[in-house]
């Protein structure tokens, strides 16, 4: 007998005792029940007539082709809701309160923290900080370099790769570059924690870790120079000026000939990049060229 003749008996009812065995062992067997127990809720219109086996069988194939094959939709929607609603989460309540603020090369901004407290960016720098925890632990990430003037209150620190400063209400200046920390202390009381050293600035105390070597200085200017458009600096190596050049003026530098580890002491100004140059070569015997708006050449004195 085939499958269709025994549905066929089974609806009619006309099934032997066998052979209700044998249909009751079929796969599909809990799916046609199902049909037969919920269509005696459904009640046939006026206007309709009663299906004979065979429109019965094409519609019951349909249904059970389109059960079988589209079982996956309910745990697909329901994974797609789940993604769709944790990249929502996220986007609202993790990184929404985060703040990020950055300069490009040659440019400065200042920016105002939710305390009033200030911090100039210096170029090439980059800080950022949690809005929404801020009055409860004022603290913010800090690369490159950046001058504050902290509004007092509760503990302020800024955290950067080698090293913590910790303030209440003081201005300062932070730079922290690859192999290069510096903090200058202009108003208040700075502490300064980097690796195992600890120290604790007053208004013209410098705190310097260059290359590994820790160093103390004083300072009696009353804010960063850069603020005011001009670098300066006090016994640190070429490179150290020449890539501060390239932050200032966006250009690239290339050294031919010229030991980059020489002590340099002055400074040079943010406006003009010929004299700029002129400023950081001639007390060092060394010659430059321009050699496009982007590049600069600058030559060691063979002999």
């Amino acid at each position: 007998m085939t499958e269709d003749d025994l549905l066929k008996k089974w609806l009619n009812n006309d099934l032997t005792d066998a052979e209700k065995e044998a249909f009751s062992k079929r796969n599909d067997y809990a799916l046609n029940q199902d049909i037969i127990d919920k269509a005696q809720y459904f009640k046939a219109s006026n206007f309709s007539k009663a299906d004979d086996f065979e429109t019965f069988k094409a519609k019951y194939n349909v249904r059970s082709s389109v059960n079988r094959l589209n079982w996956l939709k309910p745990v697909l929607r329901i994974a797609g809701i789940l993604v769709i609603g944790l990249a929502v989460y996220f986007t609202m309540f993790i990184n929404n309160s985060l703040v990020e603020e950055r300069t490009l090369l040659a440019e400065k901004t200042t920016i105002h923290l939710p305390d009033v407290s200030k911090v100039t960016l210096n170029a090439d720098s980059e800080i950022t900080y949690d809005k929404d925890t801020w009055f409860d632990a004022r603290q913010l990430n800090l690369k490159g370099e950046a001058y504050f003037k902290v509004a007092k209150g509760k503990t302020f620190d800024v955290i950067t790769k080698n090293g913590t400063v910790t303030v209440v209400g003081t201005e300062f200046n932070v730079k922290s570059r690859t192999n290069y920390f510096e903090v200058q202390c202009y108003e208040g009381i700075v502490k300064v924690t980097s690796d195992t050293i600890v120290r604790q600035l007053l208004a013209g105390d410098t705190f310097r870790v260059l290359n590994n070597s820790f160093t103390e200085n004083k300072t009696d200017d009353t804010a960063p120079q850069w603020t005011n458009n001009r670098s300066s600096f006090k016994s640190v190596p070429l490179r150290i000026v020449v890539e501060e050049l390239e932050r200032q003026y966006n250009v690239k530098v290339i050294l031919k000939d010229v030991d980059d580890t020489r002590q340099f002491s002055g400074g040079f100004a943010h406006n003009n990049l010929e004299n700029a140059l002129f400023a950081i070569t001639q007390p060092m015997n060394l010659t430059f060229e321009i050699s496009s708006s982007k590049q600069v050449l600058i030559h060691g004195n063979k002999n």
